[in-house]
């Protein structure tokens, strides 16, 4: 395959995959706007802490979607149709079970975690209300995640756009209606998110109503030996969100102890945009991820590099103009967020984001290259690249940075430890090249 026909497919996939992860990153986002000029400051501090558990949560459909989609691709590639549809079957009942587990954690223990969370008690019941909604749509948010990547790896990019898409468009018109005029307080914003899913998936919908769907469910016992090779090749997706989770939570309590809950807040504005750029760099690799296991199933060597190279050009290109975008629009940015006007929160919020934005372009290959592993059926370094970037650089880094240089330190954290996860990254990949 030529580099001209390898392009034409990755600008298709990539760019509709980056709209439609620009429409999921949109269910918090819309949120964060609504909640910040609907409620105030602590509204938007309450949500802060509760969105670890979004990103467990959403974390747990992309590795059950992106594993299960993976080698679905690849059984479909070399025409084991039996298998792809024992593959989604099987990811199909583990999404279930796992729902059920989170739905539980939302019914009974919901108090205790965000206690855990390190909600105050000014924060405490927006916080529960927040955490206990959204762990009750937890089934919806996991089932969305699978079918998404199902469609997407069935030939249907731009259908799973537009289901994803208009599940944003339908959370943000629910946020102002339930906000505003029905001033149902933080409920109503995560009521307005926890039906988003539902209106995705009605559309994903049309994919088997037109018959184009080559996956179905089928009669067979679940094997644990399958959904566990699902599982550890879907974990780095699982391990990113997860870590970006715990990551807010110790940035929270360290926020907390050097200007309390107007810092948090401040941090909440920076949180929930990077929650987009990483929504791009995802969007991105998710739509290069279908075209490397079909060519990795094929051992087309050529079409599997080509689309990296792509891949790595445009997440070079994006963090160019948004860095430029956040640097020069930093205030005007927080003031969106700002309705209360806190001169506090302003001043802190566009120092974050001016230091904290450094980092996007490592983060946005740290993505491609753990995705690129994922979709080549080679786990291992691409659980090396999350765990490093998620948990062994990132805690120890806040902690250090932030007693030596304050806020500035834990702004300047994320950046410090995703260059040196690029680094080790980059020469693991030339070490290991496909040849």
């Amino acid at each position: 395959m030529s580099a001209t026909s390898s392009l034409k497919p990755f600008i298709k996939y990539a760019s509709l995959n980056v709209l439609g992860m620009l429409g999921i990153s949109c269910y918090i986002l819309a949120d964060t706007f609504f909640i910040a000029n609907g409620i105030g400051t602590n509204g938007l501090a309450a949500l802060n802490l509760a969105i670890p558990i979004y990103s467990f949560i959403h974390g747990c459909g992309l590795m059950m979607g992106i594993g299960a989609a993976t080698k679905y691709t690849i059984a479909k590639s070399q025409s084991e149709h039996q298998r792809a549809n024992y593959l989604f079957t099987n990811a199909v009942s583990t999404s279930l079970f796992i729902a059920f587990i989170l739905m539980l954690v939302g019914i009974f223990f919901s108090e205790g975690l965000t206690v855990l969370l390190g909600a105050d008690p000014v924060l405490f019941q927006m916080t529960n209300i927040y955490l206990k909604v959204i762990l009750l749509f937890s089934p919806f948010f996991i089932a969305n995640e699978l079918l998404l990547a199902f469609v997407r790896n069935d030939g249907a990019p731009t259908l799973s756009t537009a289901a994803m898409v208009s599940g944003s468009i339908a959370n943000i018109i629910l946020d102002y209606i339930f906000i505003y005029p029905l001033q149902m307080g933080i409920f109503g914003a995560v009521l307005a998110t926890g039906i988003a899913p539902i209106i995705s998936m009605a559309i994903l919908s049309l994919h088997k109503l037109r018959g184009k769907n080559a996956f179905h469910l089928i009669h067979c016992i679940p094997s644990f030996k399958t959904n566990l090779e699902i599982m550890i090749l879907g974990c780095p997706s699982l391990v990113t969100e997860l870590s970006a989770g715990l990551v807010m939570i110790v940035f929270n309590h360290l926020i907390l102890g050097l200007s309390g809950n107007i810092g948090v807040a401040a941090y909440g504005v920076i949180a929930n945009i990077a929650l987009v750029t990483t929504a791009i760099y995802t969007g991105i690799a998710q739509g290069t991820q279908p075209l490397l296991s079909e060519a990795f199933g094929k051992g087309n060597v050529k079409t599997i590099r080509d689309n990296l190279k792509y891949a790595i050009i445009a997440v070079i290109t994006t963090s160019a103009v948004i860095y430029a975008a956040i640097y020069c629009c930093n205030d005007s940015i927080t003031f969106l967020f700002n309705n209360e006007q806190n001169t506090q929160l302003q001043i802190i919020a566009e120092q974050g984001l001016r230091l904290y934005f450094t980092s996007i372009p490592f983060v946005g290959f740290n993505i491609i290259l753990s995705v690129f592993f994922t979709s080549i059926n080679h786990p291992f370094p691409a659980h090396v690249i999350s765990f490093l970037r998620g948990l062994i650089i990132v805690l120890p880094m806040a902690f250090i940075l932030s007693a030596t240089f304050g806020l500035i330190g834990i702004w300047l954290t994320i950046t410090a430890t995703e260059c040196i996860t690029a680094l080790l990254g980059f020469f693991y990949y030339m070490k290991n090249r496909i040849s």
